[in-house]
């Protein structure tokens, strides 16, 4: 039994990979049972090259990427509302195109709300309200992609 723990699935892993960079995501989990497995990659290369050009036009956006760890502490106390996204993947604030947003500042939500999407390896993920109350801040932009941890909106 102890070797059926060990063996993996070496197809998933490279589908897992592939998946990474057709979809340009920074690492893949997948949990199954007792069984994880995480795909990573280092995004070095494309960090800078993100960085540049976003940095003429909104100067103040790419230094606070780099420097989230330093801003987050400071957020953090305020923040104390915010819900932050269960995985790696695409946030969108509309069921689909075209579509009206879920939420919009201001708006109340009830704990378990539907209040955005994350697409992830191609699965629309509906993401919940964690808490109920009033839309203080919207942190992401439709089509965004998001890390796992990232706040998404500020509820209070």
């Amino acid at each position: 039994m102890s070797n059926d723990n060990k063996k993996f699935d070496t197809a998933l892993i490279r589908d897992m990979a592939i998946l990474l960079d057709e979809t340009n995501l920074s690492e893949i989990e997948l949990e199954h049972g007792d069984v994880r497995i995480r795909v990573a990659r280092q995004l070095n290369i494309e960090a800078p090259v993100y960085s540049a050009p976003a940095a003429a036009p909104v100067a103040p956006a790419a230094p606070v990427a780099p420097a989230a760890p330093t801003a987050a502490p400071a957020e953090a106390a305020p923040a104390a509302g915010a819900i932050t996204s269960p995985m790696v993947g695409t946030a969108y604030l509309s069921p689909e195109p075209g579509a009206a947003a879920f939420i919009n500042i201001g708006d109340k939500v009830k704990e378990g709300q539907t209040i955005l999407i994350v697409e992830a390896m191609k699965t629309m993920n509906h993401i919940p309200a964690t808490k109920s109350g009033t839309v203080k801040q919207i942190l992401v932009e439709d089509a965004q992609p998001v890390e796992f941890g990232e706040p998404l909106i500020i509820v209070e």
